[in-house]
C-alpha cells in the first residue's frame, strides 16, 4: 500500500519524497491553505546526513550578567528552545519527527505525539500561526491515516498500533523495531490533544478532528492484551507478541487509561487490577511513595493527564494522588544528589536530574583514582541507580509542575554552571565528573532528542497555563478509562462530555 502524504507549500524543497513500492512518488491529497510566505525552520534532511552540525548555534553566554537566569526569561527560553527541536527535526512532507539529531536517526512515534501536542502550545505562544499549526498537524494525521497497516516487516503499523521507529524517508518500520503499545499511546495522546485544540468549524480543522477520531478508535487495545491479562509491550511480525507486559507502576498509566476507555476495543477493568499487582510502596529518604528510579517514569503520563486531586483505590488508601507521588519522587532525586553516595562531581541540592538521556560511554575510565563505568544513552535513576555522574537537565525541568520550589533554583544554578561550555544547549545532558581533555571540564552531549525536548515543552506549559491538561480533560475516552480504573474526585467530579 503506498504511503500518501500532503506537502506543505514553501517547505517542500526541504523534505524528501516518500516513494511507493514501485518507486514512483504518490500524488498528494488536497492541502491545507497556507498563507503566502509561511515557512518552517526545517533542517531535518541536513541533520540526517551530517555529524558536523548536530544542532543549532548555541545562544551567547553572559559571563558577568545574571539576566540569563532571571526565572521568567529562563522558563521562556527553555520552553522555546525545546520547541525548536520539533521545528528543525520534522519532515514537512509527512510530519514524522527525528528521534534525535544524530546522523541517520529514524522517526520516534512517541516524539511525533509530543510534537502534535506542542503545536497548539506554539500557536498560543506566537511561535507559529494557527494556519501553520493546522497545516503540519493535518499533514501528520493524514500520513498515519493512509500508512500501510498490514503488519508486514516493511509496513508502518498494524491494528492501529505503530512500530516504535519509522524510517524518515519511507515512513516504514526501522531498526526491526516492535509494534509498540507504549509509544503508540504517546502518539495517540498527541492526536487527541490536537483534535481538542483545533476545534473551529473550518474544512481543515474539521478534518483534523475526524481523522484524529479514526486514529484513536482503531487502536485494538483488546488484541494487545495478551497472555497474562495485562497489556503487552509489543509485537513483531517475525515472532508475534513480546514476552513482557506492563505490570507495576511506570510511565504506562496514560496507556491504560486509553485502553480502558477505548470506544471500540476496550480492555476490561480487571486489566487495571493486573497492573496494580506490580506496585511497590516504599519509604526513601523519609518520602513514602511508589518508587521508580528514572524521573521520566514519574513525568510522561503527567504530560497529558492532570492527576491532581484524582485518586484510584490504591492512592485513596494512602491519602495522596499520583501528582503528589511525582513530587515526592522529585524530592528523592534531589536528596540523592545532596547525599551523593558515589561522590560524583558537582552533584548538590541544585544539580540533579537522573533519567533517560545520552551519556559519554560506553566507556570504562579512572577518575581521581576511582574506576567509573560510563554509559551511553541509558535510563539513569536514583537512589538505586544506575548512575554514572550524568545529569539530564530536561528531567529536572519536566518536574516543574510538581515542585517549582526546588526546580526553579536548579534551573538557575545549571544555567550559571554551564556558561563555561560554549557548545552547551539548554537541556542537553552533561557529566561534570568525566573530562576527556578537550575543552572545559566535563562532558556535554552534542545531540538533542525528541523524548527529552517534548517533556520540557509540555510540562512547562502545564506549569504556566495547564493547556495540555485542559485539552485532555475534554477526551471522553480518557475520562472513561480513568473512571474504569476507579479514579474519582478532582476534575472527574465535573459533568462528562459526550463522545
Amino acid at each position: 500500500m503506498p504511503v500518501t502524504c500532503a506537502r506543505i507549500p514553501e517547505c517542500a524543497g526541504a523534505s524528501l519524497s516518500f516513494g511507493t513500492a514501485s518507486g514512483a512518488a504518490p500524488s498528494a491529497p488536497e492541502q491545507p491553505a497556507i498563507p503566502a510566505g509561511t515557512h518552517y525552520r526545517i533542517r531535518w534532511a541536513v541533520l540526517m546526513n551530517t555529524a558536523a552540525r548536530p544542532h543549532s548555534t548555541p545562544p551567547a553566554t553572559h559571563a558577568d550578567d545574571d539576566a540569563d537566569v532571571d526565572i521568567a526569561s529562563l522558563i521562556e527560553r527553555a520552553q522555546r528552545h525545546a520547541f525548536s527541536y520539533f521545528e528543525e527535526a520534522v519532515d514537512p512532507a509527512s510530519g514524522l519527527v527525528l528521534d534525535s539529531t544524530q546522523p541517520d536517526s529514524p522517526c520516534s512515534i512517541a516524539g511525533v505525539g509530543m510534537a502534535l501536542t506542542a503545536y497548539p502550545i506554539a500557536v498560543e505562544r506566537g511561535w507559529m500561526t494557527r494556519a501553520q499549526g493546522v497545516g503540519i498537524t493535518l499533514t501528520t494525521l493524514r500520513f498515519f491515516a493512509n500508512a500501510d497497516m498490514s503488519g508486514a516487516p516493511d509496513s508502518t503499523g498494524h491494528r492501529g498500533f505503530y512500530f516504535h521507529f519509522l524510517d524518515m524517508r519511507t515512513g516504514t518500520r526501522a531498526w526491526k523495531s516492535e509494534l509498540s503499545s507504549i509509544d503508540t499511546s504517546f502518539l495517540i495522546a498527541g492526536v487527541v490533544a490536537a483534535a481538542g485544540y483545533f476545534d473551529r468549524d473550518t474544512t481543515h480543522e474539521t478534518e483534523i478532528r475526524a481523522t484524529a477520531k479514526m486514529l484513536e478508535e482503531r487502536v485494538d487495545w483488546a488484541w494487545m492484551r495478551n497472555c497474562d491479562g495485562a497489556i503487552c509491550h509489543g509485537w513483531k511480525p517475525e515472532r508475534g507478541f513480546l514476552r513482557y507486559h506492563w505490570v507495576g507502576y511506570s510511565e504506562a498509566m496514560l496507556m491504560y487509561a486509553m485502553a480502558l476507555g477505548s470506544r471500540h476495543h476496550p480492555v476490561p477493568a480487571s486489566t487495571w487490577d493486573q497492573w496494580l499487582k506490580g506496585y511497590r510502596w516504599r519509604k526513601i529518604y523519609g518520602h513514602e511513595h511508589l518508587a521508580a528510579g528514572p524521573l521520566f517514569i514519574h513525568q510522561y503520563s503527567h504530560m497529558w493527564v492532570d492527576f491532581r486531586g484524582i485518586q484510584d483505590a490504591f492512592m485513596r488508601e494512602r491519602g495522596i494522588d499520583y501528582f503528589e507521588n511525582s513530587r515526592r519522587a522529585t524530592l528523592v532525586q534531589r536528596e540523592y544528589a545532596i547525599r551523593n553516595p558515589k561522590r560524583f562531581k558537582d552533584y548538590c541540592h541544585n544539580c540533579w536530574g537522573l533519567s533517560a538521556c545520552d551519556g559519554p560511554g560506553p566507556l570504562d575510565v579512572v577518575v581521581d583514582g576511582r574506576k567509573r563505568r560510563l554509559m551511553g544513552y541509558a535510563a539513569r535513576g536514583a537512589p538505586y541507580g544506575p548512575d554514572d555522574g550524568t545529569v539530564a537537565p530536561w528531567a529536572s525541568v519536566a518536574s516543574l509542575p510538581f515542585a517549582p520550589d526546588v526546580v526553579i533554583p536548579t534551573m538557575q544554578h545549571i544555567a550559571r554552571m554551564m556558561r563555561k561550555h560554549s557548545t552547551y544547549m539548554p537541556g542537553n545532558s552533561f557529566n561534570p565528573t568525566w573530562h576527556d581533555g578537550k575543552g572545559p571540564p566535563g562532558w556535554v552531549s552534542p545531540w538533542r532528542f525528541a523524548l527529552n525536548s517534548g517533556p520540557v515543552v509540555l510540562m512547562i506549559e502545564n506549569y504556566r497555563t495547564g493547556l495540555p491538561w485542559q485539552l485532555m480533560r475534554g477526551s471522553a475516552a480518557i475520562r472513561r478509562g480513568l473512571e474504569q480504573a476507579d479514579f474519582r474526585g478532582g476534575w472527574l467530579s465535573a459533568p462528562a462530555r459526550s463522545d
